[in-house]
């Protein structure tokens, strides 16, 4: 019997195994799948341009509330605009004209 409890003791003091290691192992196994889903969505939306450093993007994204917001992206700079339904004036010249479909969509015409 005293064998027994010997063997059994001197088992894990020999290795010198942590019960706990494991647990790092699954940390560091979900960062790396955190890692993998984000570069999914990035090529599953098309915007790998996000990650370049020399790309320039503009995404025009509609809130829950119904705001407009305008990203842009130039080089590793990114700005946030917030589109407003106030009227503006000002001097300038005509670019051209804007037309909205039937199903939403809004074309714009240069001159």
């Amino acid at each position: 019997m005293r064998y027994l409890n010997k063997h059994r003791y001197s088992r894990h003091g020999e290795h010198g195994e942590d019960p706990l290691s494991g647990v790092a192992n699954l940390f560091d196994a979900s960062i790396v799948f955190i890692v993998a889903m984000m570069l999914a969505l990035f090529s599953a939306w098309n915007m790998m341009d996000l990650l370049d450093p020399n790309s320039e993007v503009t995404i025009a994204k509609k809130t829950a509330d119904g705001r407009v917001e305008v990203l842009t992206k130039k080089g590793a700079e990114i700005k946030v605009s917030k589109v407003s339904d106030k009227p503006l004036s000002g001097s300038g010249k005509r670019l051209g004209t804007a037309y909205q479909l039937p199903d939403g969509k809004v074309v714009y015409v240069p001159e």
